[in-house]
């Protein structure tokens, strides 16, 4: 199935007429607008070919007898005919990324489906940002490859780390958080960090991450690596003495370096804080820096992110 894209837009286009959003600014300064959504299928008009409606959009048939799933418009998620692979999929991944994991979870797209972004406009931010997503959404499931993201508190780096494995079949989120009923504002953060996970992500609190690393082949995300730390400080009774969790450390870099898994971490970027006062506090910093610095070099990427920005580390 051959399919040709002559505009991507939602129905206004992109920029949106009178929209003073930063993503329609950006493009109207360059001059650039995306027309709506237009395809052409092996050669034929999209709206001249043969579909069936499905929940959410449409099954269109190819006048070769390819088959493509189609998103109906921004905001929605097309249901798949069960038992049907799709040759295409025209996704609203501006907005739903994680529907094209679930496409893939369910069967109906495989690693030779063509997978096209539509109904496109200012919920990304630039045809840039899309392309930087897309690269993430169309890279292989499995490992091995390891990404360190870092940040400061509420820096969206757990968003980002998210959105990097949202077209992922099969995720395996390891929290290394604490469970604490008895602190409302935890419970409330964890709480909105399971909403925002798809439902078919399985989910494990373990701060055995050297077995999960050693273990799994496919997409894992370790949410993070100072609460990893701060456990292993205490179980090892290191706060006073740090070389006594020297071990585990050296542990956690070498199932890092040899994991098969497609693997991205969150870590707190220490150097963003005041110094702390504290002994422990600053024990602590040293440790989780120099371990951010062992496992950043032994990433193929690492990248900082700021108020929800995403500054690549070479």
């Amino acid at each position: 199935m051959n399919v040709e894209l002559r505009g991507i837009a939602a129905p206004g286009g992109w920029p949106a007429p009178g929209c003073r959003c930063a993503s329609c600014s950006r493009l109207r300064a360059a001059g650039v607008r995306h027309g709506p959504v237009s395809v052409v299928v092996d050669g034929v008009a999209m709206e001249d070919c043969a579909r069936t409606d499905v929940p959410g959009g449409f099954e269109l048939h190819g006048p070769r007898g390819g088959r493509a799933l189609v998103a109906a418009g921004p905001g929605t998620r097309p249901e798949p005919v069960s038992g049907v692979e799709y040759d295409a999929v025209l996704l609203d991944l501006a907005g739903s990324p994680e529907h094209l994991g679930y496409l893939r979870h369910v069967g109906a797209v495989a690693a030779t489906t063509e997978v096209v972004a539509i109904h496109v406009d200012h919920r990304v931010p630039s045809p840039v940002e899309l392309e930087r997503r897309m690269a993430f959404w169309n890279r292989p499931h499995h490992g091995p490859h390891r990404t360190l993201l870092l940040g400061g508190a509420r820096s969206g780096k757990s968003a980002e780390a998210e959105l990097r494995l949202a077209a992922c079949p099969e995720v395996l989120y390891v929290a290394t958080g604490p469970v604490n009923d008895d602190d409302p504002g935890w419970t409330e953060r964890v709480t909105a960090h399971r909403l925002r996970r798809p439902a078919w992500w399985r989910t494990v609190e373990t701060t055995d991450l050297v077995s999960v690393l050693k273990d799994e082949t496919g997409a894992v995300l370790v949410d993070g690596v100072g609460t990893w730390l701060a456990a292993v400080m205490d179980e090892a009774a290191a706060w006073e003495d740090p070389s006594l969790a020297q071990p585990r450390l050296d542990d956690l870099v070498s199932a890092w370096r040899r994991t098969e898994a497609r693997v991205v971490a969150v870590s707190d970027e220490v150097g963003l804080a005041l110094l702390p006062t504290t002994t422990s506090g600053r024990v602590f910093s040293d440790v989780l820096g120099g371990l951010n610095q062992r496992l950043a070099a032994e990433s193929e990427e690492a990248a900082l992110v700021v108020a929800g920005r995403v500054l690549e580390l070479g």
